[in-house]
């Protein structure tokens, strides 16, 4: 038998159960909508209060590497794998943010931390093996980095192969990417339509076409692919903001790289491209068409959502004077 004192033990587990969740859904939503500030300073509460929280010490990691302050970021994502060993979303994006570093340093302090790179990738799809970007992480990092420091086409491969059984479409973007690696732009470009045909066409597959055409410097057939991808099933909303930037960042069709944004942004943002980043990229387009007053807007929305965001200052100080 339940005694009254059990009882009120016991609904005051579940109401802090359900606190605990509702707060970890608030911040993850936050975040997932990229009202960074509020995310980051709901998490640092939560975490002055219960410093054992391993989910918010992960949250507050991403929080910080969408602002790429990675060494934020590493704290907090190493803390969240110190308190649990055994999640493998954890040991991924403690992963990313090494991969981060190893990017913008020194090359004896990247093959140190290349090596910590593979660590994370690896104990992530070793706790759960049908994490299919876990494995297109590892696998990435097993195309770049040289032998010396773990990497290696069979190792690539592998990782296809294993990805295959569980996104058969998805396995054709590493062999997409050996290709390029070998400057065989033919087989790279076959592999790029076969990834499209087996995912049924959706838009993170041309995307990756797309991105391939723009590092062939195939611009035309860049812009055909992404007026594809507007208008193919959109997976993974992220690929709108991601195919604005990269009109943007060639030079092409402002006005339709607008249009994606705002399409984006109207969707509902997503963590893989925060809303403060897609307010700061629409107005750099609005720049470019000559429209200040609207960009001035947008430079002030990205900044409502992450004041510390300084290219967004930088860039509503040129237009507002």
């Amino acid at each position: 038998m339940i005694t009254r004192a059990s009882r009120v033990v016991l609904i005051l587990l579940l109401l802090f159960a359900s606190l605990t969740a509702s707060f970890a859904d608030s911040a993850k939503d936050k975040l997932a909508a990229g009202h960074i500030d509020e995310a980051i300073a709901e998490l640092n509460g939560r975490l002055s209060s219960s410093p054992a929280d391993a989910e918010s010490s992960n949250l507050l990691c991403r929080a910080y590497f969408t602002l790429e302050e990675w060494d934020r970021a590493e704290s907090f994502c190493r803390k969240a794998v110190s308190l649990d060993p055994a999640n493998s979303l954890f040991h991924l994006w403690l992963g990313r943010v090494y991969g981060e570093k190893a990017d913008r340093v020194n090359f004896i302090s990247a093959a140190s931390l290349a090596g910590k790179v593979r660590g994370e990738f690896e104990r992530a799809v070793q706790l759960n093996p049908k994490d299919v970007d876990a494995r297109l992480d590892l696998a990435e990092f097993y195309l770049a980095a040289p032998g010396i420091v773990g990497g290696g086409e069979q190792k690539a491969r592998e990782q296809a192969r294993s990805i295959a059984t569980v996104n058969p479409a998805r396995e054709h973007w590493v062999y997409a990417r050996l290709a390029e690696q070998k400057k065989d732009a033919t087989t790279a470009e076959r592999e790029y339509h076969q990834y499209i045909d087996l995912s049924q066409g959706d838009a993170e597959a041309w995307l990756n076409l797309a991105l391939f055409l723009r590092r062939q410097k195939r611009f035309d057939e860049m812009e055909q692919a992404i007026v594809k991808l507007s208008q193919a099933p959109i997976p993974k909303l992220d690929v709108l903001f991601e195919a604005s930037g990269m009109l943007y960042r060639a030079g092409r069709s402002y006005p339709f790289a607008t249009e994606l944004l705002h399409r984006y942004l109207a969707a509902g943002p997503v963590e893989a491209a925060p809303a403060f980043k897609a307010h700061y990229l629409l107005g750099m387009l609005l720049e470019k068409q000559g429209d200040k007053a609207g960009a001035a807007q947008e430079y002030r929305a990205s900044l409502s959502l992450a004041r510390n965001f300084g290219i967004a200052q930088q860039a509503l100080n040129r237009v507002a004077h």
